[in-house]
């Protein structure tokens, strides 16, 4: 008996995109309508032929959940929790090492979710009066632990409505990951649940929806079916919000012990329509710049325009930022060893926006200036969103 046929759908801040076994279609969102409202006026007819259950889908329109993590030590609790919080989809406003909290600020932000996380099971007497003093201070929605198993009782009457779960580190500092991961990705999914917009995209789907970074890391180690990619590689996803990167393990000095092959880190900022402005500034204060935009033969005026042109140069600002960010040039939570690299992958809006010139160009810019060396990755870009295709299909199989 052959599989019914199945409809992949995306949301993201500026477009969304609808996939069928025979094509691909994206359209520019309306933001005057709702979002089922504009997807149906699009896409109605392709939408009708599917059932609920045949329909996944996929959002990145409510911006993600961003979260905040306080822990004892930057080698183990910070580093794992980091790492498990950025593979879930989660955007990180902040770390605090607990011995320095009272000298950090407090984010004025209302933040998703606090991560509180520190020593293996054995260790007592790790938290105290500095964390629930900080903890007065901050907003937050949700605040979940999952730190020493000794340092629950003083913890839950000290912090309302936390969360407990097992510890993310082991006895022997391995990372235990799937608790705390499959907490984030729920509560990604409660996030959607309570954006209206959203939420009524359940009028056309029964399967759960979820975060399109999950989705487009679920691609990667089946990436080599439809591209000719070099291993290792990195993945850049630019759109309108964020720029998220996605990166083999193989390109990291310290490599953690977890079952995915491929990390990811978003820049929450380096988006070229709604974080237009957060990206304008980030140029703005890197020292090469200017010299880039000289190469790209435009001035710093071209910040103030509203043109296809404009769009362009802002997409290749976004490829030179997050490399720079990826690199020793800029000390970032992780280094990539970007001479390593083989083959850069994009996808998302700003393969509809560059050619294949203009990113090797600006490529070619960054490790000549950066990295002061001739080494050319292979640039490939998704033009057809294949990737995301891929991991909506290995997600839907995996259920």
């Amino acid at each position: 008996m052959s599989q019914p046929e199945k409809l992949f759908v995306d949301v993201g801040s500026t477009y969304f995109k609808v996939s069928t076994p025979n094509h691909i279609e994206q359209h520019s969102r309306d933001f005057n309508k709702d979002i089922l409202d504009d997807l149906m006026t699009k896409c109605g007819s392709t939408i009708e032929r599917f059932g609920k259950d045949d329909v996944h889908i996929c959002s990145s329109a409510n911006g993600g959940l961003s979260t905040l993590i306080i822990g004892v030590t930057n080698s183990f609790s910070l580093k794992y929790a980091t790492n498990i919080a950025f593979n879930s989809g989660i955007n990180i406003i902040d770390t605090v090492l607990y011995q320095d909290i009272e000298s950090y600020s407090v984010p004025s932000d209302l933040i998703d979710v606090v991560i509180v996380v520190g020593g293996i099971d054995s260790h007592a007497g790790v938290f105290g009066e500095p964390l629930f003093r900080y903890l007065e201070q901050l907003s937050y929605n949700n605040i979940v632990y999952v730190g020493s198993e000794k340092e629950v009782p003083a913890l839950n009457d000290n912090i309302k409505d936390l969360v407990v779960l097992p510890n993310i580190i082991d006895d022997r500092l391995h990372i235990v990951e799937e608790h705390l991961k499959e907490y984030l990705t729920n509560l990604y999914q409660q996030d959607i649940m309570g954006k209206e917009d959203i939420k009524n995209l359940y009028g056309i789907t029964s399967n759960q929806i979820f975060s399109t970074p999950y989705i487009v890391n679920k691609a990667l180690p089946l990436i080599d079916a439809k591209f000719s990619v070099a291993n290792p590689f990195i993945l850049l996803d630019i759109g309108g919000a964020t720029t998220d990167i996605h990166y083999s393990k193989d390109l990291v000095d310290e490599n953690l012990v977890t079952e995915n092959e491929y990390d990811r880190l978003v820049f929450k900022k380096l988006g070229v329509y709604k974080s237009k402005q957060s990206l304008i500034f980030s140029a703005k204060n890197n020292e090469f710049v200017y010299e880039l935009l000289m190469h790209l033969k435009v001035t710093e005026n071209i910040f103030e325009e509203q043109s296809d042109k404009a769009t362009r140069i802002l997409m290749q600002l976004a490829i030179f930022l997050v490399l720079c960010k990826m690199s020793h040039y800029r000390k970032a939570y992780i280094n990539l060893r970007l001479l390593g690299v083989n083959s850069i992958v994009l996808t998302g809006g700003v393969t509809k926006v560059l050619t294949q010139e203009e990113v090797e160009d600006i490529i070619a810019f960054f490790y000549k200036k950066i990295l002061t060396s001739d080494h050319r990755p292979a640039a490939i870009l998704d033009v057809n969103y294949d990737i995301w295709t891929l991991g909506a299909k290995e997600k839907e199989l995996c259920q």
